[in-house]
């Protein structure tokens, strides 16, 4: 026998963990992430010849609220020296 209706567990909903982020169902940044990912699939999926791609991609998704402002140190691009805190020439956290 099977509940249903009124008689079915009701689910309490919770806020996402850290690293949940919502869907980029407007494509705003499709273009970085399609990038990043055939700069993966091009370099065997090491993804540390990839940093400064992938650095663009979580710039896009910050400025457009995709995912929380972090400081770049917190995401591992603290001690790159390849890479600046600013990405296109502006603050990427502010």
């Amino acid at each position: 026998m099977s509940t249903t209706g009124a008689y079915q567990p009701r689910f309490k909903q919770t806020a996402p963990i850290k690293g949940s982020f919502p869907l980029d169902h407007e494509g705003e940044c499709k273009g970085p992430m399609l990038d990043y990912m055939l700069c993966l699939n091009d370099k065997g999926q090491r993804n540390s010849d990839c940093r400064d791609l992938a650095k663009v991609y979580f710039d896009c998704r910050m400025k457009h609220n995709l995912m929380a402002k972090e400081d770049w140190n917190k995401l591992g691009y603290g001690t790159d020296q390849s890479s600046s805190n600013t990405v296109g020439g502006a603050s990427a956290v502010e």
